[in-house]
């Protein structure tokens, strides 16, 4: 349970075990945009096999703190009867729909790269 799991100031910028603000976020990005995408190749007769989303996030030194300047998705699918060019215009249809892509995409940069898995 994430109530267990370590949360400090050595978790975020040291090396000690645990999580971080940063990995939370990152973690809730690639969830919703996984299911986002999941559900808009569904709604397009598609049947996705699987679906998985890896979500890394930029933080820089500026002047006044840090900030958070950048969020990569990476997502890889099954998809059977798709194309890569289909299953990344898809991709970036379900980005500009994700929930929290949307909140997240005022003053953050947000690439995507999507692969698609044949098999």
């Amino acid at each position: 349970m994430l109530e267990e799991v370590r949360y400090s100031f050595t978790t975020r910028f040291e090396n000690e075990p645990g999580t971080n603000p940063e990995e939370l976020i990152a973690a809730a990005h690639a969830a919703c945009f996984s299911m986002a995408f999941a559900n808009t190749l569904s709604g397009k007769g598609y049947k996705p096999i699987r679906v998985e989303t890896k979500a890394v996030l930029s933080m820089e030194r500026q002047e006044g703190g840090f900030a958070i300047t950048k969020t990569r998705l990476e997502t890889e699918g099954q998809v059977p009867g798709l194309d890569q060019a289909t299953f990344s215009e898809i991709a970036r249809e379900a980005e500009a729909g994700c929930p929290v892509s949307k909140l997240l995409r005022p003053g953050l940069e947000i690439e995507l790269e999507a692969r698609l898995l044949v098999k």
